[in-house]
C-alpha cells in the first residue's frame, strides 16, 4: 500500500471539518458542486452497496439489483468487516435510520 500524501490528507481533513459544520441540504449542495456527475454516481453506488450488505442482502441479490460485479461487492463486504470503525458505525446508523423511517 502506498504512503498517504500529506498534502492530500491535510486537504481531506480540512474538507471534513467544513462538511461537519454544514446542514444536510448545504452538504448535499457542496457535494453536488464539488464532485463530477460520474464521481457522484460512483459514491452513491458504493454507499447503496454497503448499506444493502448491512441490511443482510446477499451479494448476488445486490449484484443483480445494482448491476455491479461481485468483486466490488466483496470489497464493500471487506470494508464492513475490517474497515475503520467510523465507517462501519456510519453504515449501521444509516441502515437503522432507514429501517426506523427517519
Amino acid at each position: 500500500m502506498s504512503k498517504p500524501d500529506s498534502k492530500v490528507e491535510g486537504a481531506l481533513r480540512e474538507l471534513a471539518a467544513v462538511l461537519v459544520s454544514l446542514g444536510k441540504d448545504e452538504l448535499h449542495e457542496v457535494l453536488c458542486t464539488l464532485l463530477t456527475p460520474p464521481e457522484r454516481e460512483k459514491i452513491a453506488l458504493r454507499w447503496k452497496l454497503v448499506c444493502m450488505l448491512e441490511e443482510g442482502l446477499t451479494q448476488r441479490a445486490i449484484a443483480s439489483e445494482l448491476g455491479v460485479s461481485l468483486c466490488k461487492i466483496t470489497r464493500g463486504s471487506h470494508e464492513l468487516k475490517y474497515g475503520p470503525l467510523a465507517f462501519r458505525k456510519a453504515i449501521r446508523k444509516a441502515v437503522q435510520q432507514k429501517q426506523a423511517g427517519t
